[in-house]
């Protein structure tokens, strides 16, 4: 990568403490605001080349990049110019492919749970929407959701799988954060995670060097429409694609439970079959 790379990790990477194992491979990881300007800084005094910097969110924390934005704003103006900020790593489109495809290599039989780490409630409202899109678009018929640090937590999730009728629950990370349940897969392999990462960085350095932009000013705006604000009159343009990249061929029955849904109140907290506990543990690999 032509540039020192900076990552910024929130919510859906413990502040950037879980992107070093994610990724195999060596960047500066750091959370947002002090740390971030504080990296930056040193960078810029120990090369004379860009620093380029990506907010490393999967879709479900759109504050990132314009916190991300913000802090960069902070440094003076001569040292900005070797800064690049990068769009965000992935989207929730992004996210809900990457999910399908982890999901086609899962038994059809088996239970997916999809876990990520605990937001605000709009993120974890994104996190339910994306689940439905995976079980909408797949061929499972059970897909649950966990919130690593929330309600439902991994192993309530796994619980709920086994309470609908599984007999195996293949955990699905979504985030760059494990799931901390057995034999769970990360979302992206560390080569294709890395690869995804360097997209990212050499269409900023493209960017910035044929138009000079230097993304800051439109990862401001990227929190603008995330919330109760999310909302559009008649007519309105989001201004940015909707497309899933995924085929739209819908089920012809809707016999799945919602996502968003009552849990039964229990007092087992071992992932555990209702009806008898098993010899081995329920939580089973998506490819055994």
């Amino acid at each position: 990568m032509d540039a020192a790379v900076v990552g910024v990790g929130g919510h859906e990477s413990a502040d950037g403490t879980a992107l070093p194992a994610a990724f195999g491979t060596r960047f500066a990881a750091v959370r947002c605001g002090r740390e971030l300007h504080q990296c930056v800084s040193a960078l810029l005094r120990g090369t004379d080349g860009r620093v380029c910097v990506v907010p490393m969110t999967l879709g479900r924390d759109p504050r990132l990049v314009a916190d991300t934005a913000r802090t960069l704003l902070a440094l003076p103006a001569d040292a900005r110019e070797r800064v690049v900020l990068a769009e965000q790593f992935g989207t929730t489109e992004h996210l809900t492919g990457w999910l399908r495809a982890a999901a086609s290599r899962v038994p059809a039989e088996h239970a997916l749970l999809v876990t990520a780490p605990a937001g605000d409630a709009y993120d974890d409202a994104e996190l339910f929407c994306v689940a439905r899109l995976v079980w909408q678009y797949g061929r499972h018929r059970i897909v649950e959701v966990a919130l690593v640090g929330g309600d439902p937590d991994p192993v309530r999730g796994a619980e709920r799988c086994l309470a609908l009728g599984a007999a195996h629950v293949a955990p699905l990370s979504a985030s760059f954060v494990p799931p901390g349940l057995p034999d769970a897969l990360p979302l992206l392999s560390p080569a294709a995670a890395a690869q995804v990462l360097r997209a990212r960085v050499d269409t900023a350095l493209r960017r910035a060097r044929s138009t000079g932009d230097d993304g800051i000013a439109a990862a401001l705006r990227a929190a603008d429409h995330h919330g109760t604000s999310h909302s559009h009159d008649d007519g309105h343009e989001h201004g940015h694609e909707h497309s899933h990249g995924h085929e739209h061929e819908h089920r012809d029955e809707h016999t799945h439970p919602h996502p968003r849904h009552q849990h039964p109140d229990h007092d087992v907290r071992g992932v555990a079959s209702p009806a008898a506990t098993r010899a081995a543990s329920p939580v089973a690999s998506p490819v055994s």
